[in-house]
């Protein structure tokens, strides 16, 4: 019972928010009860990654720069999962929908063998190849060396998180996104036991140090994937369509890569985009890379609520379009754009006011917690952009308008944020500050040209199912 009181009275905070809308009830219940979950659940997978962060702090500043910048890489190769992960979520929603429950559930079978496969074949490529990829960002010395260490084991069991990913999508998209948020909740429980236990070598377990926090976090990505398929098989899949294997449902696999490419392109646009800006960090020095590292995990935090808010509209936005509810699926978008954008920026004001208590608590470099506040107040500006990429993105692919969030990105990311962070980062000498402003530029310019995309309806009828093609 007090469990049940706990998440009622949490739920209270976001259903406040969707009070006075012109949204029609039963789609805001949906949102608000797609919001809630999926906010825990992203809230407690960003904590997944920040805990190594965090907890390794107490272990060295280089520890947290090699580690920050190895997760980078491996972070990038799971855009390759994205691919497939993708075009799952928008097909199970538009089938949903549209009421097309056996070709939701082939999706799903070719989902999961699709990202096994690319799942081992990557972690054979993180596993194998760690040095290499760690020196070409520009890690030398004891950095490279716990970089490599940390890699090799988190990237070896790379093939967990692709079917935990696939997993998540399949149940969120058939509403029912509690249950990764209950998994997520479990294994963060687990790694933080585990890294304590391994990072400090308490309980009679050795001191590991990085390795420790590489083994914890391999083992819960493990854990959370096996419960998750526990879930999906009782829960929405009735069986794993064998039927995939005699024949080989290439219009699903179609769609699946005709959303999934182009989407997956747009966050590996911005993936390859970070790690150029973060080589170019890396030659700034450790303090730099410190201050880049530690400013991420804290300000993810900024524009969770973003996140969250962008899937679950998503989520809602893919049944409407499944079912040829055009208009509602337009009103829906401005609205969910209204409360992520108000919400990030009062998020963003509260972590700047608290950036010198936050970041004294995690390290005593005194250059790198000036770096830090800095950054944190530029971000106030970098967040009035973001949520409306955030969201716009998501919902566009939802929609089926999956190419234009890839050229978007192509253009604005490289031509602004690398090129303008390169310029006055290193050229002007203006350091990491200097790159900061062209990230914030680069999401606001982005911002207005993704609102407009909305504004213009050319989105519409752009769905992959039988009823939006008869509304078309």
């Amino acid at each position: 019972m007090e469990l049940r009181n706990v998440i009622g009275t949490v739920a209270a905070v976001p259903s406040a928010l969707f009070e006075k809308t012109k949204v029609r009830s039963p789609l805001k219940r949906e949102l608000v009860s797609l919001t809630l979950p999926i906010l825990v659940e992203t809230l407690l997978i960003m904590t997944l990654g920040a805990v190594d962060t965090f907890m390794l702090s107490r272990h060295s500043d280089e520890s947290v720069a090699a580690v920050g910048l190895a997760n980078q890489m491996i972070n990038f190769t799971f855009i390759i999962f994205e691919v497939i992960n993708l075009g799952t979520s928008v097909l199970c929603s538009q089938y949903l929908g549209a009421r097309l429950r056996e070709r939701m559930e082939t999706v799903v079978g070719v989902s999961i063998v699709v990202n096994l496969v690319m799942g081992v074949a990557v972690s054979a490529l993180l596993c194998i190849y760690a040095p290499q990829i760690l020196t070409a960002l520009g890690l030398r010395g004891e950095m490279l060396a716990e970089g490599v260490g940390y890699m090799e084991i988190v990237g070896a069991f790379a093939f967990f998180q692709a079917l935990q990913l696939t997993l998540s999508a399949v149940l969120r998209s058939n509403n029912k996104a509690v249950y990764p948020m209950m998994v997520i909740l479990v294994v963060n429980c687990l790694n933080i036991f585990g890294n304590y236990t391994l990072i400090f070598g308490k309980f009679g377990a050795p001191a590991l140090g990085v390795q420790g926090a590489a083994i914890s976090t391999a083992t819960c990505r493990a854990v959370a994937m096996v419960i998750l398929a526990v879930i999906v098989f009782r829960t929405t899949v009735r069986r794993f369509p064998t039927h995939i294997f005699r024949r080989w449902p290439r219009e699903e696999f179609r769609n699946l890569m005709k959303i999934g490419l182009p989407s997956a392109g747009e966050q590996m646009s911005y993936s390859c985009s970070q790690l150029v800006i973060a080589y170019f960090i890396t030659s700034l020095g450790m303090e730099a890379l410190a201050a880049r590292t530690y400013c991420v995990n804290i300000i993810m935090y900024v524009y969770l609520f973003s996140i969250a808010i962008s899937h679950a509209g998503a989520i809602c936005i893919g049944h409407l379009v499944g079912a040829g509810r055009w208009e509602g699926a337009y009103v829906m978008g401005k609205y969910v754009m209204k409360v992520a954008l108000i919400w990030t920026l009062i998020f963003s004001v509260t972590i700047a006011l608290c950036g010198p208590t936050i970041m004294s608590t995690l390290t005593s470099n005194s250059q790198i917690i000036a770096l830090c506040v800095a950054i944190l107040w530029i971000d106030v500006v970098l967040e009035i952009g973001r949520p409306i990429n955030i969201l716009f993105v998501n919902v566009l692919q939802s929609a089926g308008d999956v190419n234009y969030p890839f050229y978007v990105g192509l253009i604005w990311m490289w031509s602004i944020a690398v090129v303008g962070a390169y310029i006055f980062g290193i050229t002007f000498g203006f350091g990491i500050l200097g790159m900061w402003w062209m990230f914030a530029l680069d999401e606001n310019v982005r911002g207005v040209v993704f609102i407009r995309r909305w504004e213009s309806r050319r989105w519409m009828h752009k769905g992959f199912t039988m009823a939006s093609e008869a509304v078309a």
